[in-house]
Formats: C-alpha cells, sequence, structure tokens
C-alpha cells in the first residue's frame, strides 16, 4: 500500500486519501493475494499509489459486513440518515479542489471540469438527503367494510455497486445517495482505472460519522470474479451498474439464479440532430459542449452529428472554427479543454474506428493523428460520415465528431433511431410544431433539445433499449432501492 508524492504532494489535505479497500469500517491494506496494481496519471504516466487488489473473499468480507449493518442504518429515522448525509455533503464541498485533483490525476479530465463533476455529484448526495424524508407509502380504500389497506416502501436491502472510470465521483454518488437515503447498505467495486476518488468518499464518510459496514470499497482488478459475487451473493439484493452493455447482459445473467433487482446504465449511441430552422450559433457551441466534455469519454456525448443539408456547410465551417480553439494538455494545467484518454487502448480503438470511416469515404477536415504524447488525442471532425460506418453503430469514447448529412425530418428520425442504443439524443430546432414530434418519435430516455448538457440531480437519468433501465437522480431515483409492501389489516 503506497500513496506516492505525485499525489499527496498536490492535496491540501494528504490523508484525504488511503491506499486501500474499505471494509466495515477499517481500511484494508493488504490483499490476501498479497498483490498490488497500479494507478497511473494518463498524462504523465507517474504511479499515483499502489492499491491493495482484493477480490472474491474481500469482496464477501464486505458483502457480510454490509449484510450486518443494513437493519440498523434502515432503523435510523429519515432525518438522522439524513443529517449524516448532508454533513457528506458539506464536506465534499469544502474539499472540492481536493476531490477534483485526485479525479483529474488518475482519470485526465481538466480541473475545472473535474470540479465541475465533484459538486454534481455531491448535489446527489444532497437532493438524496432530502428525499430521505419523502419515501411516502399510501392508504387506499378497503375492498370490504371491515378491511383497511395500506402500502409502505422499504429499503431493498444491500446494494452491489460498479462503477465506471470517466466519471469516478458522480456515478459513484449517484447510486451511493438514493441507496444511503433509502435505509440501504453499499458495497462498491469502482474501475481499477480510478479508485481514488471512490476511496476519498470513504474517508469523507469516515469523517462524517457514518456507522462501519454502511459503506464499503473492494478496489481490485479481477472485475469479473468481484462482480460474479456481488451478483450470486444472496445477501445483495440489489445490482446498480454503469458500463458497457456487453458487461451490463454478463451482469443480468448472474443475477437471474437469484432474481436480483437490478438497475443499468449502459451503452449509449447519441445523436445529435441539427435542422436547417435551428440557431446555429446555439447548435454549434452545444455541438462542443457535448462531443468535447470528458474528451469524448462520456455514455451521453453526441456519436453521431447529423446535419440537415441546408446549414450542413455553415454548421461544419464553424464547428471546425470552436474546434480549432479547444487546447489538449495535462489536465492540472491552466487553460486545458480536452486531456488525454484513458489508456493506449483507447486509442487504439478511436484510431480503428478512423481507419474504417476514412476506407468507406469520410474526409477528416482536422484532427485524425495521435499527439504521440501519452494518450492525447487532438479534436477530430469528419464529413462524408455514412451509416455503414463503425463509428455510425458504436461508442467512439474519444474527441471525434462525424458529421452525416440528411435532407428529411422522416430520413433523420430513422437514422437515429437505428440503433440498440437508447440513452440521450440531442437536436436543435425552432419549429414548435418539429419540436414536439421529433422529441416524441426518438427512441431515447432522455432527449436534449436545444441544449447539449443534460445532466442535473434534479431530473430522470436512464435509457431504453439496450442503453439499461432504472433511473438515476430526481424523485424516480430512490424508487430502485424500494420495496412496496401492501398491508392488510382486518378490523
Amino acid at each position: 500500500m503506497t500513496l506516492t508524492s505525485a499525489l499527496t504532494d498536490k492535496l491540501d489535505e494528504p490523508h484525504l486519501v488511503a491506499a486501500g479497500g474499505f471494509i466495515n469500517g477499517k481500511w484494508n491494506t493488504v490483499s490476501s493475494r498479497g498483490k498490488v496494481f497500479r494507478v497511473t496519471n494518463p498524462a504523465t504516466g507517474e504511479v499515483l499509489a499502489q492499491i491493495p487488489d482484493l477480490s472474491t473473499h474481500a469482496t464477501r468480507d464486505a458483502i457480510d459486513a454490509a449484510y450486518a449493518a443494513q437493519p440498523a442504518w434502515a432503523a435510523l429515522s429519515a432525518k438522522e440518515r439524513a443529517d449524516l448525509m448532508k454533513k457528506l455533503h458539506r464536506l465534499m464541498v469544502e474539499k472540492a479542489d481536493d476531490l477534483a485533483t485526485i479525479l483529474t490525476l488518475e482519470m485526465g479530465k481538466p480541473f475545472n471540469e473535474a470540479r465541475g463533476e465533484i459538486l454534481y455529484g455531491a448535489s446527489f448526495i444532497e437532493w438524496f438527503a432530502e428525499e430521505a424524508r419523502r419515501i411516502y407509502g399510501d392508504t387506499i380504500p378497503g375492498h370490504t367494510a371491515n378491511t383497511r389497506i395500506s402500502v409502505i416502501k422499504q429499503p431493498v436491502g444491500v446494494v452491489g455497486v460498479i462503477t465506471p472510470w470517466n466519471f469516478p465521483n458522480a456515478m459513484l454518488t449517484r447510486k451511493l445517495a438514493p441507496a444511503l437515503a433509502a435505509g440501504c447498505t453499499v458495497v462498491a467495486k469502482p474501475a481499477a482505472e480510478t479508485p481514488l476518488s471512490a476511496l476519498a468518499i470513504a474517508r469523507l464518510m469516515e469523517w462524517a460519522g457514518f456507522p462501519p459496514g454502511v459503506f464499503n470499497i473492494v478496489p481490485g482488478t479481477d472485475a469479473a470474479a468481484i462482480g460474479e459475487e456481488l451478483c450470486a451473493n444472496p445477501k445483495v439484493r440489489k445490482i446498480s451498474f454503469t458500463g458497457s452493455t456487453n458487461v451490463g447482459r454478463i451482469l443480468m445473467r448472474q443475477c437471474a439464479d437469484g432474481i436480483k433487482r437490478m438497475s443499468m446504465e449502459l451503452g449509449g449511441n447519441a445523436p445529435f440532430i441539427v435542422f436547417n430552422d435551428a440557431d446555429l450559433d446555439a447548435a454549434v457551441d452545444g455541438a462542443i459542449a457535448s462531443k468535447f466534455r470528458n474528451a469524448g469519454q462520456t455514455c451521453v456525448c453526441a456519436n453521431r452529428v447529423y446535419v440537415q443539408a441546408g446549414i450542413h456547410d455553415a454548421f461544419v465551417a464553424r464547428l471546425k472554427e470552436k474546434m480549432e480553439g479547444l487546447r489538449v494538455g495535462n489536465g492540472m494545467e491552466e487553460g486545458i479543454d480536452i486531456g488525454p484518454l484513458i489508456t493506449d487502448k483507447a486509442v487504439a480503438k478511436v484510431e480503428d474506428l478512423l481507419a474504417d470511416a476514412r476506407g468507406q469515404g469520410a474526409s477528416v477536415q482536422m484532427g485524425g493523428t495521435p499527439m504521440g504524447e501519452a494518450t492525447f488525442y487532438p479534436p477530430t471532425l469528419l464529413t462524408g460520415a455514412t451509416k455503414t460506418m463503425r463509428l455510425a453503430r458504436e461508442e467512439i469514447f474519444g474527441p471525434v465528431a462525424p458529421v452525416f448529412k440528411f435532407e428529411t425530418e422522416a430520413e433523420v428520425i430513422e437514422l437515429a433511431n437505428a440503433t440498440e442504443f437508447g440513452l440521450a439524443a440531442y437536436f436543435y430546432a425552432r419549429d414548435i410544431s418539429k419540436v414536439t414530434r421529433v422529441a416524441e418519435a426518438l427512441q431515447y430516455g432522455i432527449v436534449g433539445i436545444n441544449t447539449g448538457l443534460i445532466s442535473t440531480e434534479v431530473a430522470p437519468f436512464g435509457g431504453v433499449k439496450q442503453s439499461g433501465f432504472g433511473r438515476e437522480g430526481s424523485k424516480y431515483g430512490i424508487e430502485d432501492y424500494l420495496d412496496i409492501k401492501y398491508l392488510c389489516l382486518a378490523v
């Protein structure tokens, strides 16, 4: 277990991160297998920490701890749970700069963007602290004169949480907050690339005074073994997962025998549609915000940019002009807009998709070549994209904007919906009739209309089709962590 000066020297509070798992209120600094794994800065290659590589045994211990702690946690009043969550929220806001530094160092996104993620993540803690006191039931008129019917809601129990590397703070708090508010306890498996942000949340929960076992973290590289234990263990009653659709399918199969509750936020292939009557400048700004946030490594970023023929050339020219002003570099430096991709493998995937597109006739208007430093990749603009190209079907997860030209509303709706995914979509138009038709026709769980930014704690986040099910955030987000119980009383 080691934290290096490449991490601690940049923090005002070096003790904010511990290099170990967090199980039953204690820091697990040694793996039973005697293994460790490195967490590195993708912008520099520097080693930030060596973490015990935990696996099945530690996962089982964490589940046992969460199972033992859950009845007492659920028995607290909603106000008591909410008060602890509000302490956590205050600590996250107070430590936002350090939390953002940790996030930037392990994941790469620019510091200001990382700080925005921290405050976004904290907003879920605050929101669901408030929702804890609004878990209402019902009284239903009885079916006979001597019966009384009521409905109450109770926590599902222990929740297994599996989070990705691209939003290591917000993806965790978005799941942790409703679980805690509902009275559930949590065992979390963060991505091996970015465990430090999750460990920092555990430290803050320790400082806030959460009881042991309420929140447990199992960092490790054997995601398959940890995930299988979470899915197969009967003490875990729900899995909440954000990640690829392929992994989601595996987890669903593993949960089938136990008929386990699941929330799945899976892959995306977001269309970004610009109609002839759109505000062109607003559409370009929206495309920049949606496409290049987090270097394009988001499940809701614009993956396919459809522009109507009447404004296609003007849109491309303005988009290129804006893209030329984006700065790529180390996220800890001032004025950086785009950080590195997470790994060499991510760069290779972008290169493969671009090679396929070029081979089918797409034109590279700018970018398109690795920068040769770490995993930095330049903002890349393609024109002449077609539906036969792989990047029309697969998530790019990089700073590449492919532009498709279309003629009619019916054509673009068909193209936009021609995917197994259904997470987020965006479109720009002014005609109110068209806005209504298109919004209702798009087969997506989230639709941004004349905006490229759609994430907020007050709205339900989630997809349809093979982008998953369940919702995170808003009043709907807590329902996935509650069981409905019907009480029938004879009087």
